[in-house]
């Protein structure tokens, strides 16, 4: 795992060994400052001469120096280091995800990826920070200073013998018992970045609903949830610094009590100066395993979000490009072959049974069926958002799973009921489509798509500013939009998956003929709850739990498929064709 993360150094391994390298220095000069300290005050008692003095104190001067500017110095590469580290630990982490299938992305729900890439991704670059800072230069505090503390005072050093086993198990103690606490947090920011985001999504149906309230309380409770753990965390770590005090006062007290009776008595070679050293390394060892203490909290709680980082660039693509994939899709005819399908290795049941299906190019294809028949799932095969179980499917005679993936997608337009539109012009969201098209062949789309009457009644008309996911605009204009985006692929196959749902009937009728004049050599789904959508294309299948219950044309499904007749006389006795 730890490898996986460093691979996302790169280009920031120089700054981070020369932090490690500052440290090192910085370490090494405040060890030996009250070593020097002690002898300037050893010096001043035995009335040593001024420039003897003045020189002493010049050598302390250039040590501060020296360790203030191996310091700062330090604190700017580890900035950079870390910053950039985690620059790329985030690109890479995007960029994987952009190469996940649906499937993948089934295993990861869109508010624990965000958690991913800001809440972990903070823990991970604190850590990276303490670990090429603190976590080198604690220990080696810790070291140098115990043995330049049994160097200057011999006996007096025995006082860490009781102080940092007590300081160190104390600490350890403290830091475990804390840590189940931090590691339940994580899974509770992913429920309550949900409940934000499903609230901001369906802000309009939470109002039109009047359930404020409600939600207001769901979130409270998520919140109240993560203080919880956080608060019974930080109660263990809050007895850090007590136990760090009653540690250093002993350690005080001991040296100036058991110092000052080896001075008085002339015990040993030991002096005011030692014992002012003593008390300094003593500081600085205990101050550098309350630090590391900090350290092994933070690496605990990181350790967490670096495993669900590792798990999202270690996660394998389940849709994989053949060593050698075709670069051109010749044409738009599609075929099924005894195509089974289900969305996961561990479903117990086919969404899709025995799918056997030839549709030549240029054929409009109207697929009508019951909630949950798999009239989407069958769709989402031909661009291979998803493989087949078993069987096949063919895009102008060759198995999809066998084309260049970027090739296959730019070959087959899909749009969707709930299509998203993006921050932005109407201009720069149809581009989507074609990023090279020009003025003339925009307004064209525009026109099939039934979207220029609205475009032009804006006082900006295509430089009219679209909202995030396009809540400026109605839901019919919406749909437009994205046929619109679609057609500027100018695609060999055409899905529309219940995408004119939110216009009328009219409207309805003109895309699908302008569709037909336009692009007669495309091959077109049109996925519909509406038999009228559907009754003029020249092939209709009937979807019914996940099989093809009946195909043939509008007149002949009336008289051969019970369910199509049903549907059909449903919606027409009803004199709604809309209902």
């Amino acid at each position: 795992m730890i490898k996986k993360l460093l691979g996302s150094l790169r280009e920031y391994k120089a700054p981070t060994v020369i932090t490690l390298l500052l440290i090192l220095g910085e370490a090494v000069i405040e060890t030996f400052i009250p070593f020097i300290t002690a002898d300037l005050v050893n010096k001043i008692q035995q009335q040593a001469q001024i420039e003897e003095v003045l020189k002493t104190g010049a050598l302390l001067i250039i040590m501060a120096v020296l360790s203030l500017l191996c310091g700062g110095a330090a604190a700017f590469t580890c900035s950079y280091a870390s910053a950039g580290f985690i620059k790329n630990l985030r690109n890479d982490m995007f960029c994987k995800i952009q190469t996940f299938s649906f499937e993948n992305i089934d295993r990861f729900s869109s508010s624990s990826l965000v958690t991913r890439m800001t809440t972990d991704a903070n823990n991970v670059q604190m850590s990276f920070m303490m670990l090429i800072r603190i976590a080198l230069r604690s220990p080696l505090m810790l070291i140098f200073s115990i043995v330049m503390a049994y160097i200057m005072g011999g006996a007096l050093a025995s006082a860490f013998v009781v102080a940092v086993p007590v300081l160190g198990i104390g600490l350890y103690q403290i830091a475990r018992r804390a840590m189940p606490a931090f590691r339940r947090v994580f899974k509770k920011y992913d429920r309550m970045n949900e409940s934000i985001e499903e609230n901001i999504r369906a802000m309009r149906i939470v109002k039109g609903f009047s359930r404020e309230e409600y939600e207001k309380n769901k979130f409270k409770d998520a919140a109240e949830d993560i203080c919880i753990d956080f608060t019974k965390a930080e109660k263990l770590i809050a007895l850090n610094m007590p136990l760090m005090q009653l540690c250093m006062n002993f350690n005080s007290v001991f040296i100036l009590y058991v110092g000052s009776k080896m001075v008085i008595n002339r015990i040993g070679n030991v002096g005011i100066g030692q014992i002012s050293a003593m008390l300094s390394y003593g500081v600085q060892v205990l101050m550098s395993l309350m630090m590391l203490s900090i350290i092994y909290v933070m690496l605990t709680m990181s350790a967490e979000s670096a495993k669900r980082i590792a798990e999202v660039l270690d996660e394998t693509p389940m849709l994989k490009t053949a060593e050698n994939p075709k670069k051109t899709v010749d044409d738009g005819s599609v075929e099924f072959n005894n195509v089974n399908f289900k969305y996961s290795a561990k479903a117990q049941k086919c969404v899709l049974s025995d799918i056997n299906i030839k549709i030549p190019q240029g054929t409009t294809v109207g697929v009508i069926g019951g909630t949950g028949s798999g009239k989407s799932s069958l769709v989402q095969l031909i661009p291979r958002l998803y493989d087949v179980t078993d069987g096949s499917v063919t895009v102008g005679a060759i198995d999809v799973r066998e084309y260049d993936i970027e090739t296959l997608r730019n070959a087959v337009a899909m749009v969707l009921q709930k299509n998203l539109l993006f921050s932005g012009t109407i201009k720069e969201n149809l581009m989507w489509g074609n990023s090279q098209a020009t003025d003339e062949e925009i307004k064209e789309a525009c026109t099939i798509a039934c979207a220029d009457e609205f475009i032009e009644s804006f006082p900006d008309k295509y430089e009219t500013k679209i909202e995030q996911g396009g809540t400026n605009v109605s839901g019919g204009q919406r749909q437009r939009l994205c046929i619109a985006r679609a057609l500027l692929k100018k695609p060999k196959i055409l899905i529309l998956d219940d995408s004119t749902s939110a216009v009328d009937t009219k409207t309805d009728s003109s895309i699908r003929k302008a569709l037909s004049e336009y692009m007669p050599e495309t091959t077109k789904f049109i996925i519909a709850q509406r038999v009228s959508s559907v009754q003029d294309a020249d092939m209709i299948i009937v979807m019914d739990n996940g099989r093809i219950s009946a195909t043939g044309t509008h007149d002949e499904l009336l008289k051969s498929s019970g369910i199509y007749r049903e549907i059909f006389e449903q919606q027409t006795n009803g004199g709604d064709a809309d209902e």
